[in-house]
């Protein structure tokens, strides 16, 4: 028992003189993001977590159809190849 007063006692002495330079440094704050600029005949949307200048006839992800009705697109045009079009 004594021996395990003497460790507390010590971890105790080195919690408390710890210099406050080694103190955990306060979590960085939300970092601004320039909006990615688009012409007049596209439409700027987050599709997937990634800026996009959107418009009608364009190759989009049929599996992000979704995010592309928020935008008033849809994903749903296939052509002979099987690539979906935005419309």
């Amino acid at each position: 028992m004594r021996g395990h007063r003497w460790i507390v006692a010590a971890v105790a002495a080195v919690a408390v003189g710890m210099p406050i330079s080694q103190a955990p440094a306060a979590k960085p704050g939300p970092v601004a993001v320039q909006a990615k600029s688009c012409s007049g005949s596209y439409t700027h949307a987050v599709i997937n977590g990634a800026q996009k200048c959107l418009r009608r006839g364009q190759y989009c992800a049929h599996g992000a159809d979704r995010q592309y009705h928020r935008y008033g697109f849809h994903c749903h045009k296939r052509d002979a190849r099987g690539s979906y079009h935005l419309t």
